[in-house]
């Protein structure tokens, strides 16, 4: 067998890397995102010192078309971000080499991780949702990765507001109504005028953090009834968020559903800042 490639896609670095059928990484490197055209001219440099790749696995901030029959499956759809918007990226990369790519979005991709070898291991049916520049869920139901239409964006939820939040929100689309626009790392830092790792512990923002998140995984627990939400990303760094969470999840919730002990419920990723890549390399040999 060859060699497996993973794409990690981000709106800010792009990682790309190499590794052996058991996954043990061969080769990887980072570099900032620019346009669709030059970013994927790194990609295609790079994996251009391998002929034995066998598949890639693509994880990409979105929105992405992950439709099999779209005519727009594998691009990138209407983003913000500059000469990405309408950008055949899966495209490109076939036309590079014609092989087996597994194309996803890139919180899949690191929930994949985390289902596989990380903290959601021992179950079939988890939410992971990463908590940074924005907000987003991979969710596996049945062992299997949840799509329809399209993949969910489970960061725009409609949430009820804290009652001592007076912010006007992030969000372009949805301002103080949704997850991402109250709760995203950029929300916190316009709210308080400093950013997520200047507050203090004690501070009323991780409270109001915590209220959202476990109003958005009240939400995910009613609908999906997951056996783990898995948090990652830059803002459960903080560590005074997960009791907080905990605490907050209980009080909403009201004793209405029965959960897993809070404790073995709402937890940390286990692959940190690896679990992006591994997931890519992971996907990529479902393919073969």
């Amino acid at each position: 067998m060859g060699l497996l490639g993973a794409i990690e896609a981000g709106g800010t670095k792009f990682v790309v890397a190499v590794a052996d059928e058991d996954f043990n990484i061969i080769d990887r490197t980072a570099f900032p995102t620019l346009d669709g055209e030059k970013t994927l001219d790194q990609v295609i440099a790079f994996f251009d010192q391998y002929d034995n790749i066998d598949a890639i696995g693509i994880a990409a901030f979105g929105p992405i078309d992950i439709v099999p029959e779209s005519k727009t499956y594998g691009y990138v759809l209407d983003t913000p971000k500059h000469g990405w918007s309408g950008y055949n990226f899966l495209g490109r990369m076939k036309a590079w080499r014609d092989i087996p790519y597994y194309w996803t979005t890139d919180v899949n991709g690191a929930g994949w991780a985390e289902f596989t070898t990380g903290a959601a291991k021992d179950v079939d049916n988890m939410v992971y949702l990463t908590v940074g520049t924005g907000v987003g869920a991979g969710i596996v139901s049945g062992g299997q990765l949840v799509s329809g239409y399209g993949h969910p964006e489970a960061g725009h939820i409609f949430l009820q507001k804290h009652p001592e939040d007076t912010y006007a929100g992030h969000c372009p689309f949805h301002g103080a109504n949704c997850l991402e626009g109250l709760a995203a790392g950029p929300a916190i830092e316009e709210r308080w005028g400093m950013s997520a790792k200047e507050i203090p512990d004690d501070h009323l923002a991780w409270r109001m953090e915590a209220f959202y998140l476990a109003q958005a995984i009240l939400d995910y627990t009613m609908i999906l009834r997951p056996e783990k939400v898995v948090l990652g990303g830059g803002v459960p760094h903080r560590e005074i968020l997960f009791p907080l969470i905990r605490e907050s999840f209980a009080e909403q919730m009201s004793d209405y559903l029965a959960v897993p002990p809070l404790d073995d419920y709402i937890v940390p990723v286990a692959n940190g800042d690896n679990a992006g890549i591994l997931g890519c390399f992971y996907l990529a040999k479902t393919l073969l």
